[in-house]
Order: C-alpha cells, then structure tokens, then sequence
C-alpha cells in the first residue's frame, strides 16, 4: 500500500472510522488497487465504497403519466416519478414495484425496463422501469404530499425535481407511439435546477 498525498481524479471517502474495529483510517491505495480506498492500519479492513442503485417507475393510465409532489428532501415541493434507493435481497423490479406502493399508495403491472441512468457526480445509478398503473389508482404516500396523472402538456417541466425525471420523461413522450422495446441509457451530469446535462449511449 502507499498513502495518498493528493487526489487522483477520483473522490477521496469520507470514511474516517474503521467500521470493523472503529480505529481511524487513512487514505491509502492498497497492493493490486489502482486508486484510493480508506484503510484501517489497525485491523487492515479496507472499505470498499459503490454507487447507490436507486429504482422507479414511469407509469401510466389512458395516456397520461403519474407524478407525485415530494414532500421530503431534498427537492421537497417538486414533482417526481416514484423512485428511491434498493434494498438488499430484492431485484430492481421488486424495488421499483415497492417504491411505487410506499409513495404512491400504487400497484402496476406489465412492467419492462425502460433506462439505465448513471449519475457520476453522486455516484448512483437509476433503473427506470415502464408500465400500466393498476386500475388508475393512487393516493399520496408518508413521503409524498399529492399525487396526480398528467398529459404531456400538462407536465409541469419546470418544477420537476431531478434532470433525471426530467429525462425519462423527455425520452417517453419522443419514442411514446414507437412499439419497439428500447431501453435507454444515459450519463447525467446536472444538477437539480439546473440546464440538462446529459450523453446519450
């Protein structure tokens, strides 16, 4: 291992306690690595940090789509589609189906992935999952503060929470009447608020 003087086009961690023995780390490429990783000189653990998977889904009833206004941070007031972080021992589609059950009281059926967003600025990674709401019922979920379907017209663009809702929004209403399956993938660099940033694979 050597230590790290300075940074090498990569984000240092900001684990600064050995999560195995609680002994201070120290930001050191191990032998074989290639960049930084907090190392505890201790117990030798190395932490080995990865992207967030976040999942959601685009859902819609007779042509319209739903959102849902969130009533948390960040972005909290903003629209969204219903979306959040994966939790272990489920499948991106199981994530998906339950986040639109937790924050918009929801069911959907017929289910395909639709993209695959990276968003290399906060390390996550999105899969956006495309169906039917059930039955065109939804109700505002603890993290949400109304839920609603809009037409295309009706999206209120310039209130939506994340460019990257922004985007698979944008990519549905271009490709809504071509029956081909695509999935769509993209790099995201924006910020929420601001103009999209974006490269298209």
């Amino acid at each position: 291992m050597y230590q790290v003087d300075g940074p090498l086009g990569v984000t240092m961690s900001e684990i600064r306690f050995c999560q195995s023995c609680g002994h201070a780390v120290q930001q050191l490429v191990p032998e074989g690595d290639n960049r930084p990783r907090a190392v505890c000189e201790s117990c030798e653990f190395i932490h080995y940090e990865n992207p967030k998977n976040v999942v959601g889904c685009l859902l819609e009833w007779h042509g319209k789509v739903l959102l849902c206004k969130r009533s948390i941070e960040p972005r909290s007031g903003f629209w969204t589609l219903p979306a959040g972080f994966m939790e272990n021992h489920e499948s991106t589609r199981e994530g998906a189906m339950r986040e639109v059950q937790e924050e918009a009281c929801a069911e959907c059926e017929d289910l395909r992935l639709f993209g695959v967003y990276n968003l290399p600025r906060i390390s996550q990674v999105y899969f956006m999952y495309f169906g039917r709401l059930k039955d065109g019922i939804a109700a505002a979920g603890e993290e949400t503060l109304e839920v609603n379907l809009f037409s295309q017209n009706e999206i209120p663009w310039d209130e939506l929470a994340f460019p990257v809702v922004t985007e698979t929004l944008t990519r549905y209403f271009e490709r809504r009447q071509d029956r081909t399956r695509v999935v769509h993938c993209a790099d995201i660099f924006s910020r929420p608020g601001s103009s999209l940033e974006i490269v298209r694979h």
